[in-house]
């Protein structure tokens, strides 16, 4: 038989529970809820109790306005009877003395009502007052409704007009009326008793009717013939009846005042009382009086509440030290055998003199143990100097001792020598104590690791791991200071490597990362182990030759090897490339004081050694900084220059020439090459050599790029509206103009605003270029050729583009680079290349060009292996756009012959 399993939780829920229980006992938790339930049974007896006099005063409200029902239909009912008596005597007084005796016979016997409150009068059977009391002119009633209706109704009844004035009394006033028959039962006219509509509510109690209160009376079509809220006496208002017959109801008046409302008709006349009591007057003492009880019951409660706080407070207080006592011991405990650190509580054991003498060791925990590699139990009570007497050496004891006798705290870090931390570095805080210190120890092993990491990275290359700039500058300066200590000299070779951009361009960033990788073993392989090797960054690196004689030409040879090895071909992505170096060489004291200077020097003379045709290597000459001031001028005229040509100045600017381009088989004119030349106002005509490259640099190539693309459509436009035959516009597109987000847009633009016709633009394009990210150089290559502007590959076979990347291109002409072209009439390998290129582009469907064809030699080979195109000089230089005019004219008459 197997016993039930109880969950491992079970005991801890338990425990849970019965401390929550006993925090329930506590007087600061318990005597709060026990006021909260005071409080909330206090307010539901208040509550408890307003609501019955709700229903109470709400129970009264309703018999007030029954009983006042009751009065006033009292009221109405003798009145009423009266002016009803008064029509019978005058109808019976008409059938004695006739209509014109009627009434002075009844006012001689005194029978007529008094004529301040009423007008008696009678009518003939043409509507004509005949006799009146108190005597009036007559008038004409036989349009008003009450006479038509006696007219029309042969019955025993009086009618109660509505509320309306007439030519005899301008006052609105109630008609009353009952038909006069004559001996026949024939209408003979009527009897008319008319009152002021105040006379009906003159019952009006402010007393008992409050200031808002209603009586009236209504007919029985809804509309009332007299109202008095207040002092106000109206008339002519609608009223539903049916809602407070007999009963009491809620009804908001126009006057947006709720009242209790009830209507009682009255018997034998067409009329009903309406009372109304307004709702705040009648429960203002109610409100009142539950004013009072909800202060009383608010008063009461925070009175509670208050003497609760207090009580509760200092019960609170008390019970958190005792907790804070029991919880500082807990902590302790807890903290000291949780905490990764080790805590040794010490007190001090003090010489004869007064002075701290040792520390003796009370407690530990058991990270402590780790540390020393002695038990707990061994540690307690042992003196700390008996455990580790090397601090008395390194100076750890006169720092304990110092925070033990003035009380403040203190840390610091060590690398532990001696048990089971040898070798790990370690943190101490120390606190003064009563009677000693207590000193937490941190293993900062880890932490020390990843400083020397988070070091290694702010000073090293992340690629090659190599020095960076920075850590390079500080060895530059202490191997300076060496040298003027000992009177030796320090040479410093800053290398760029030749031909690096095309292997990055052209394989991708992947293969030119490897390349940088090599090279730069290669260099570190020749060094002695106190040179420095530093990646400046890109392609360049620096070399630092500390402890050098003062002879220059004794670096030759080291210089010569580092050179040598930078050649040597290297395999890349599955294939071998080859790049070289120029190195700028300067010697300290001789051409430097300082780094910023030695670097600044050794660079100008790798830029001479890039002048000299790379892969050499230059000492530096004073003179070598003039060409370095010489581009500084440079780029600030180019700048100039880019907002002269923006601004159209004719003096510093750009200007276009174009290159006629030819069908090798017909000759014919088919086609231009914009190129870009600047006029300097100093210097003239400027080759694009000396300032396309600085242009790239200084990013100026993307505005300078705009102006040619679209200054060229509009040169391709006037020619067409000159009505000279359509040729085809090339223009070179740099990297950064490619790579710019905006290309597309701005030749859309450029096309837009000069109406050049999409298919006379050709763009021309690197394939290093194009390689550099292939699938957004593609798909940027597919915008241009939907808008329908041509592609072509310039410099073809100089780049690295495979030919599975090729047949990927939207492309419909590739060039052959002219460094191919010239040497092609006695070069067999040119030869080959050339008629490689020719063969690959046919047989994809493209056109093949080759530029810079000056020789007839050059043209026929090209001409016997089917090359389809040329430009070069031996057709024509670059020239202006009045040329290719006339070029294009002698064309059109050629054909027109």
């Amino acid at each position: 038989m197997s016993l039930p399993s109880t969950s491992p939780r079970t005991p801890a829920r338990r425990s849970r529970l019965a401390l929550w229980l006993g925090r329930g006992l506590d007087t600061h938790i318990s005597l709060p809820l026990f006021a909260i339930l005071l409080v909330a049974g206090l307010w539901i007896l208040t509550l408890r109790v307003i609501d019955a006099d709700r229903a109470a005063a709400a129970g009264a409200v309703h018999a007030a306005t029954l009983e006042r029902v009751e009065t006033y239909e009292a009221q109405m009912a003798r009145s009423l009877n009266g002016i009803d008596q008064t029509l019978k005597v005058l109808t019976y007084a008409v059938e004695l003395n006739g209509q014109a005796g009627a009434i002075p016979a009844l006012r001689k016997q005194g029978l007529l009502p008094p004529g301040l409150v009423f007008v008696v009068a009678i009518a003939d059977r043409d509507g004509r007052i005949v006799a009146t009391n108190p005597e009036h002119a007559g008038h004409d009633v036989s349009g008003t409704p009450y006479f038509l209706y006696h007219r029309n109704n042969n019955l025993d009844l009086p009618f109660v007009g509505a509320t309306v004035g007439d030519s005899a009394k301008r006052e609105p006033h109630l008609h009353f009326t009952r038909r006069i028959n004559d001996a026949h039962g024939v209408f003979a006219g009527i009897a008319i008793v008319e009152a002021d509509p105040a006379y009906f509510t003159s019952a009006y109690e402010h007393s008992r009717d409050g200031e808002h209160g209603m009586l009236g009376l209504a007919g029985l079509d809804g509309v009332m013939r007299t109202l008095r809220v207040g002092d106000s006496v109206s008339w002519g208002q609608r009223i539903e009846l049916g809602a407070a017959m007999g009963g009491v109801t809620l009804h908001r008046g126009v006057d947006g005042v709720a009242r209790y409302t009830s209507v009682q008709r009255l018997h034998g006349f067409p009329l009903a009382i309406v009372v109304g009591l307004a709702r705040d007057e009648q429960f203002a003492p109610f409100n009142e009086k539950r004013s009072t009880i909800l202060l009383a019951a608010a008063s009461a409660s925070a009175l509670l509440l208050v003497v609760v706080a207090v009580i509760s407070g200092w019960a609170w207080q008390l019970a958190r030290v005792r907790r804070r006592a029991r919880r500082a011991q807990e902590t302790y405990a807890a903290a000291s055998e949780g905490s990764l650190d080790a805590f040794f509580v010490l007190r001090s054991v003090f010489a004869a003199d007064g002075s701290v003498a040792d520390f003796l060791i009370e407690t530990t925990n058991s990270r402590a143990e780790g540390i020393s590699g002695l038990a707990r139990a061994q540690m307690e009570g042992m003196l700390l100097c008996d455990m580790l007497p090397h601090f008395r050496d390194n100076g750890i004891f006169d720092d304990l001792a110092r925070a033990a006798r003035d009380g403040k705290p203190r840390e610091g870090e060590w690398q532990a020598t001696a048990h089971e931390a040898q070798g790990r570095w370690l943190h101490r805080q120390v606190v003064a104590v009563e009677d000693g210190i207590v000193v937490i120890v941190r293993d900062i092993s880890e932490r020390k690791q990843v400083e020397a990491r988070i070091f290694h990275m702010a000073h090293h290359d992340e690629l090659t791991g190599l020095p960076n700039r920075n850590l390079m500058h500080d060895r530059i300066e202490q191997a300076i200071l060496n040298a003027a200590r000992d009177g030796t000299a320090v040479a410093l070779a800053f290398v760029d490597l030749d031909g690096f951009k095309l292997v990055n361009d052209g394989l991708g960033h992947k293969a030119g990362d490897e390349l940088l990788k090599v090279v730069g073993k290669r260099m570190g392989a020749c060094l002695r182990r106190n040179d420095t090797l530093a990646r400046f960054g890109g392609d360049e690196f620096v070399i630092l030759l500390p402890g050098q004689g003062h002879d220059p030409e004794a670096l030759g040879p080291l210089l010569e090897k580092i050179r040598v090895a930078v050649t040597e071909p290297v395999e890349v992505s599955g294939q071998a490339v080859q790049v070289s170096c120029s190195m700028g060489v300067v010697m300290y004291p001789r051409d430097g004081a300082d780094a910023s200077a030695l670097l600044m020097n050794a660079d100008a003379a790798m830029y001479r050694a890039k002048d000299m045709g790379s892969n050499n290597f230059q000492f530096y000459a004073r003179e070598m900084n003039a060409s370095v001031e010489e581009k500084l001028v440079l780029l600030d005229g180019l700048r100039h220059a880019v907002q002269a040509t923006l601004d159209g100045a004719p003096d510093n600017g750009f200007r276009l020439l174009y290159q006629p381009k030819v069908d090798l088989r017909t000759g014919r004119l088919f086609g231009v090459e914009a190129l870009i030349r600047w006029q300097h106002p100093e210097h003239g005509m400027v080759a694009p050599q000396r300032f396309i490259g600085l242009a790239e640099e200084s990013g100026l190539i993307v505005e300078i790029g705009d102006w040619v693309v679209r200054e060229a459509c509009r040169q391709a436009r006037a020619w067409v509206d000159a009505g000279l035959p359509p040729v085809t516009m090339s223009v070179n597109v740099s990297a950064r103009q490619f790579e710019e987000a905006r290309l597309v847009e701005r030749v859309a633009a450029a096309l837009r605003d000069t109406r050049l016709m999409p298919e006379l633009l050709e763009l021309e394009v690197t394939e290093s270029l194009i390689m550099r990210d292939l699938q957004k150089s593609v798909a940027k290559m597919r915008e241009l050729e939907a808008m329908g502007v041509a592609l072509s590959i310039d410099d073809f076979g100089t780049g690295y583009s495979s030919l599975s990347s090729l047949k990927t291109f939207p492309i419909s002409r590739l060039k052959i680079d002219k460094s191919f072209v010239s040497e092609l009439a006695d070069n067999p390998d040119d030869q080959a290349i050339a008629m490689a290129v020719i063969s690959l582009g046919h047989k994809l469907n493209l056109r093949v060009i080759a530029e810079g064809v000056e020789t007839e030699q050059q043209r026929d080979f090209l001409r016997a292996n089917e090359c389809d195109e040329m430009q070069g000089y031996l057709f024509s230089r670059p020239v202006g756009a009045d040329e290719i005019v006339d070029m294009l004219e002698a064309y059109a008459m050629e054909l027109a012959a």
